[in-house]
């Protein structure tokens, strides 16, 4: 028994261990590849990674045809659970998680919330496709939302310049089609899509919430506005704008600093 609570420790006392069990935990059933995706490291040094959390019996796996499937195993966390945190005061350890809660609860009421609303000649189906479709939002994003799109699934934002790079994961929280998309944005934020019909046009809502710092909300304030034109021109028209609208503001910024500048 001490050696398995050793290897639980053990397996648990890295941060990349801990990351890819958070991983199953947000969606359970993936394969190596999958898990490979979320770290910046090779697959071999993932896959090693894996197998002492595997070997700590903290996940398990089965295997479909060729595919080999990765599950969460919570057992030997409740088993420490029970022996190291359990027999302790359980009265003092909820007072201060409560506290812990409420604190948290107040600092995230402290960060700014962003809202954009666009009128779009389109129908709400057509709207949802575009904001869920891989392709279309490669197309007028320059990054393609990747999803099944179901309430609890994970979803990227992969750029489309071939290098693979994920620059935004999240967790969908709701998806009510053609209606409502609910997803946390990376850590804190969360994004909700609003879809309005209104005879031939559709009200388009954009609410970026738990922004973590004031640069944050001006960056997202110059972006949401460049990708919802580019979204609107692409359902409206058939074409995205002709030059990428989000680098307008990088090129003003650069003039402006250039004309300043004394030298």
């Amino acid at each position: 028994m001490a050696a398995e609570t050793d290897a639980v420790f053990k397996a648990l006392a890295d941060p990349t261990r801990r990351h890819l069990l958070d991983r199953l935990h947000e969606r359970n059933g993936q394969t190596l590849g999958e898990l490979c995706e979320h770290v910046d490291m090779a697959r071999q040094s993932v896959s090693q990674h894996v197998a002492l959390l595997e070997a700590a019996n903290l996940i398990s796996t089965v295997r479909r045809g060729r595919e080999k499937f990765h599950y969460l195993n919570p057992v030997p966390l409740h088993e420490i659970q029970e022996r190291w945190i359990d027999k302790f005061e359980r009265p003092r350890l909820r007072t201060l998680s409560a506290l812990k809660r409420r604190a948290e609860e107040h600092d995230m009421t402290d960060r700014p919330t962003f809202v954009y609303v666009t009128y779009i000649q389109s129908t709400p189906e057509k709207v949802w496709h575009a904001l869920t479709d891989a392709d279309l939002t490669a197309e007028y994003w320059g990054h393609a939302n990747i999803s099944d799109w179901q309430a609890g699934s994970a979803w990227e934002h992969r750029r489309t310049d071939g290098s693979g790079v994920v620059d935004v994961t999240g967790t969908v929280l709701e998806a009510a089609p053609p209606k409502r998309l609910v997803l946390t944005f990376g850590e804190p934020s969360q994004v909700t899509f609003d879809i309005e019909p209104y005879e031939e046009i559709v009200r388009l809502t954009v609410t970026h919430e738990n922004l973590a710092t004031q640069a944050d909300y001006e960056a997202i304030s110059t972006g949401w506005p460049a990708v919802l034109a580019n979204l609107k021109s692409l359902l409206e028209t058939g074409h995205a704008l002709p030059q990428a609208p989000w680098t307008m503001h990088a090129a003003l910024r650069d003039a402006q600093m250039a004309k300043n500048d004394p030298r």
